[in-house]
């Protein structure tokens, strides 16, 4: 039986349970954002604590299942596809008893996005039991068989999961793309479902409603045009944990004669996503790289231990070098410009997905105020880390599910009209539990 806690009819916030016999699987714990944008507007009305979240259904209510619950626990396992947000943030609830299973990079990423924030009720994931796996493991819980498979996506250690049960083979895509960088590792999760004749696959769909086609190379040879043709300085966004972008950032910079500044966050990550050897990342200390780091008062213990062995830079600094670097940053990094005063001539690339909600809209028009005042034109080039909709309808005649559960979009109607003449979906329905049997 599955039950679908998250994920219906909105991009992200996946939180699906799975029931065969005596035994219960969570398949991903996300935050739902839509439904925390209905009640909350960050930072100036947030969740005070866990009641906050329950109270609206942001949490479903479930007994059993959070560490600030005293019942005993409820289910065997919560199996993280990735560690995007939407599909991971929530596992800081989960009562310590129950195993959380992912990628080895995934806990790799979750741990070091913790250590880089302020410890929270949310972001708190000390003392979670993770166990975690690769592509040719079989977890064998209770009377499942779960077999994660790599595919990919905008962020590594990304898993789709066949998972056998008494009534035959579910499949869960996670998110994943066929245009990006390891297109082959999604070919292999998409064979190996349709070696197992799945009877469901709870598939994602959020490009249903359209997306640019473009793939990681065209980002490379997009931006490798833009810096080859600035003569200031070069700002972009991405994602910290992208390492195909950064890749093609880190790439496209040196191929341009110039050095890759990163923030001490993205160090920070990066320098722990080396242990991957499969990744193959540069070396932090990598004379194509600087670190740059914003003023304020009073540093964290994390970025202190990037100070203590790096030829960290300041503003004042990166002012001096605008023509021979790319600059990498963020959002909250933007008010760095106020010391860098970016020189005429210079340009920003935003390689990230555009907003999708109003809050978004708020926050990107906010930047490109800060473009404009300081005259940095916007390119927007980017590659999305979600399957296009002709090649999910492929994807999909090839594995041959029995019946299809669109998730992670917010056009589902479109989805089964879509593709109703190749296969058999049905809309799934998000459980709503309004009163609590937890105790608090």
């Amino acid at each position: 039986m599955l039950n679908f806690y998250g994920g219906v009819a909105e991009i992200g916030g996946n939180k699906l349970l799975l029931e065969d016999k005596d035994t219960r699987i969570m398949l991903d714990f996300g935050m739902s954002y839509s439904c925390r944008r209905r009640f909350y507007f960050e930072p100036f009305l947030s969740p005070r604590d866990e009641r906050g979240l329950l109270e609206f259904g942001i949490l479903p209510n479930l007994r059993g299942v959070y560490r600030f619950d005293d019942s005993e626990p409820s289910i065997d396992g919560v199996f993280l596809s990735h560690s995007h947000s939407d599909h991971a943030s929530c596992i800081s609830f989960i009562n310590r008893r129950i195993p959380i299973y992912c990628g080895e990079t995934t806990k790799t990423i979750l741990k070091s996005l913790s250590e880089t924030r302020a410890r929270t009720f949310e972001t708190d994931i000390e003392g979670l039991k993770i166990e975690t796996f690769r592509t040719g493991d079989k977890i064998k819980i209770g009377g499942l068989e779960v077999e994660p498979i790599h595919v990919d996506h905008s962020v590594p250690a990304a898993y789709g999961f066949i998972i056998y049960t008494s009534e035959g083979a579910v499949a869960y895509t996670g998110d994943l793309r066929t245009h990006g960088a390891k297109a082959e590792l999604t070919q292999d999760f998409i064979e190996k479902s349709r070696e197992a004749k799945p009877t469901i696959l709870i598939c994602e769909g959020t490009n249903i409603s359209g997306a640019d086609v473009s793939s990681e190379d065209e980002v490379k040879r997009k931006v490798g045009k833009v810096i080859s043709g600035t003569d200031g300085l070069v700002m972009a966004t991405f994602s910290y944990a992208d390492v195909d972008r950064f890749k093609t950032f880190h790439e496209a910079s040196k191929t341009n004669k110039r050095r890759l500044a990163i923030s001490m966050r993205q160090a920070y990550i990066l320098d722990r996503l080396r242990a991957d050897g499969k990744l193959k990342l540069p070396e932090i200390d990598d004379e194509s790289l600087i670190i740059f780091q914003k003023m304020k008062k009073r540093y964290s213990p994390w970025e202190e231990e990037i100070q203590s062995h790096l030829n960290v830079k300041s503003p004042e600094e990166i002012k001096s070098m605008q023509d021979s670097i790319v600059m990498a940053c963020s959002l909250f990094d933007v008010k760095e410009l106020i010391e860098i005063r970016p020189g005429s001539g210079s340009n920003f690339i935003h390689s990230a997905s555009e907003p999708v909600n109003e809050e978004g809209e708020i926050e990107f028009t906010k930047l490109l105020n800060w473009l404009d005042h300081f005259g940095l034109p916007m390119y927007q080039i980017h590659c999305s880390g979600h399957i296009m909709p002709n090649e999910l309808k492929d994807m999909i005649m090839r594995i041959q599910p029995k019946k299809v559960y669109p998730i992670h979009t917010e056009h589902p109607e479109l989805f089964s009209k879509f593709l109703s003449r190749y296969v058999k979906v049905e809309i799934p329905r998000r459980v709503e539990l309004k009163h609590s049997a937890i105790n608090l």
